[in-house]
């Protein structure tokens, strides 16, 4: 099963080079690890992904606003946010592999793999038992199972409280204790591990010697709170009320890997969501609803989706859950639901010396507002719509040619072009009739025009970027001034009046399509 994964994860990445979705960045000169450049395709498809985001935020809540903050920001603010002091990855290196890990992950899957374990007596005891098998009762009552269960509390807490205290001693304890071996050598030769901060630091000034040491942001979020104010006033905002953002940002991943999946330049899109203290709970629980219902509006699959508690929370929060998504080399986060407390404000508050309180004309009272956060990472979500979407078929329907193809059955709104506009032939006028056609689609629809090759050819070319829809011009267009369409996930053509296009496709295509679901 994960040889199937490693291929299907190596088979979507070099569809993506192969037609134009993702490049390594400065390729030409070797490539730089973990920097990729998006190309002509991909950049559609990014793009399209933003606005389905950007629309849900800020056109379905009427209390949700954007901004893009810049990305230097004074360094005091990430004094104030944590990340100078605590924004630190411990990690530890294998002697025999020279391979470097993030202790705590590590830790993580050594903890998971004892839960496949208490799955796996699961599925044991229901094909043993049948209908009459009550998965609450084996769990709570199976020594076995309650002897793994017991196993897993208790390293969990102490990754929790290790993770809390910085304790690296313990981390590495940890990683004995749990027989970890290196997944590169087999051996379980490590290294003590160490603290290593994530923030690229750059100089600002135009003399080396005058200079500001300043960071690239490691996260988009500070630049939403040092604006909570101005957003707060000059939209005349009532709490509860959101600040929605998409941008870059930069860590030094040490162990940046697995394509776009951890990058050291990405891009996020979070929400900053600002209610009264004390509601943060109901509104987490709020997001985390509405979150869920976004992706799987999009059809990839429910099962594809989970939550996933921490049991580690971040300094600054009261709650966290990730949404995980079934990449092609597991489940892994995809999106971040924080409930953030005032820890964000009140140290800008601390440090700045400038009040970043909300007066609340209801209570007549002021008070620093508690934060409830969404954020998912971009490329991510670029990678979970990609490796989702590529299939490699047998084609048998509808007349065409048999044989393979690979699809790429990107939903339709998001697919980076929509329409494919095929004249079947380049004489007796087809071409003239087809860009007439794509001239009238175009201001609507990314459109995409070509006549070179046989028809069943360019159906696979359009396949393979993922175009939902091939309009083909033939001889009996210019009699009846009808055209045929073709599904590119069922293959069916349907013979249409060209008048009647614009509407059909506009709709199919339309992201308030999926917006409307949720």
């Amino acid at each position: 099963m994960a040889n199937q994964e490693d291929n299907l994860f190596k088979n979507v990445i070099a569809h993506a080079k192969e037609y134009g979705f993702i490049f390594p960045s400065s390729e030409i000169y070797d490539g730089l690890s973990a920097v990729y450049d998006y190309g002509q395709n991909g950049a559609e498809l990014k793009n399209n992904i933003k606005e389905y985001w950007w629309k849900f935020m800020t056109m379905l809540h009427e209390n949700i606003v954007g901004i893009d903050a810049a990305i230097f920001m004074h360094p005091t603010t990430w004094k104030a946010s944590g990340h100078v002091d605590a924004f630190n990855d411990p990690l530890i290196d294998n002697k025999d592999s020279k391979k470097r890990y993030r202790a705590d992950t590590l830790i993580e899957d050594g903890i998971a793999r004892l839960e496949e374990k208490i799955e796996k007596e699961v599925e044991k005891a229901a094909k043993r038992f049948g209908e009459s098998f009550d998965r609450q009762m084996f769990v709570t009552t199976n020594p076995r199972v309650l002897e793994y269960q017991k196993k897993v509390d208790a390293f969990n807490e102490r990754l929790k409280l290790a993770m809390e205290k910085s304790d690296l001693d313990e981390l590495r304890q940890l990683i004995m204790d749990l027989e970890i071996a290196d997944p590169v050598s087999g051996s379980r030769n490590w290294t003590d591990v160490r603290q290593f901060n994530l923030m690229f630091s750059t100089e600002m000034g135009s003399l080396a010697e005058d200079a500001n040491k300043i960071y690239l942001r490691p996260e988009t979020a500070q630049g939403i709170f040092v604006n909570f104010l101005n957003v707060q006033k000059t939209g005349r905002m009532k709490i509860p009320f959101g600040i929605a953002q998409i941008g870059k940002a930069f860590r030094n991943e040490i162990i940046a890997r697995q394509f776009i999946f951890r990058m050291r330049e990405f891009e996020q899109m979070e929400m900053q969501f600002f209610v009264k203290p004390g509601e943060e709970m109901q509104w987490y629980e709020f997001w985390k609803e509405k979150r869920m219902k976004w992706h799987k509006a999009l059809g990839l699959g429910d099962a594809n989706y989970r939550f996933h508690d921490h049991l580690n929370l971040a300094h600054y929060a009261n709650a966290a859950c990730d949404i995980q998504f079934n990449f092609p080399m597991g489940f892994k986060e995809l999106e971040g639901i924080h409930s953030r407390t005032d820890f964000d404000l009140k140290n800008h508050e601390k440090y700045s010396g400038k009040k970043m309180q909300y007066f609340d004309p209801e209570t007549n009272q002021s008070y620093i507002p508690y934060v409830v956060e969404t954020s998912i990472g971009l490329d991510r979500m670029f990678l979970a719509v990609l490796a989702s979407a590529y299939k490699e078929e047998k084609v048998t329907r509808d007349g065409e040619d048999g044989g393979d193809r690979v699809v790429l059955k990107i939903p339709a709104p998001l697919a980076p072009n929509k329409v494919a506009v095929l004249p079947l032939v380049k004489k007796d006028g087809l071409p003239e009739k087809a860009q007439m056609i794509m001239t009238n689609l175009k201001f609507d629809l990314r459109c995409y025009y070509e006549d070179k090759d046989t028809i069943g050819r360019r159906y696979r070319r359009q396949d393979a970027i993922g175009t939902p829809f091939c309009i083909t011009i033939d001889h009996q267009t210019l009699q009846d001034d009808t055209v045929t369409v073709r599904d590119r996930d069922t293959l069916q053509q349907e013979r249409i009046p060209v008048n009647a296009l614009k509407a059909r496709l506009t709709e199919a295509c339309s992201i308030n399509s999926i917006l409307r679901k949720i």
